[in-house]
């Protein structure tokens, strides 16, 4: 990876999170990439085949790319497959991810605009 503006080897970090994932007691690890573009944030998210991320509120205007592996995206009575190669909007409610296999996600997330503080 590399600092604020260059490109990231999103294939090394999908592998060091991966191995991180498979180790941690939560079965998960992420990293949130540097960006110079206000109003975008996004997140590399590595899942061990089996563990979830609980149910949580929807972070707003967002998307799920799978790099690598496959999940469930489960929200309400609804369930969303996606695997390799597929990008899904996140649903605008409480929801849920499971991973089928050994997944590393992209979370996209449109993040409002916050005025600077006066000085």
């Amino acid at each position: 990876m590399t600092d604020h503006g260059g490109p990231i080897d999103l294939q090394a970090l999908a592998d060091q999170l991966i191995a991180e994932a498979r180790t941690a007691s939560a079965g998960r690890a992420a990293r949130t990439l540097p960006h110079p573009v206000d109003g975008l944030r996004q997140t590399v998210i590595a899942v061990r085949r089996g563990a979830e991320l609980g149910e949580h509120e929807s972070p707003g205007a967002a998307s799920l790319q799978v790099l690598r592996g496959r999940v469930r995206l489960l929200a309400a009575d609804r369930t969303v497959d996606v695997c390799a190669a597929q990008i899904t909007p996140i649903p605008d409610r409480r929801h849920s991810l499971a991973a089928d296999e050994d997944s590393v996600v992209l979370l996209s997330v449109a993040v409002p605009f916050r005025a600077p503080e006066p000085d």
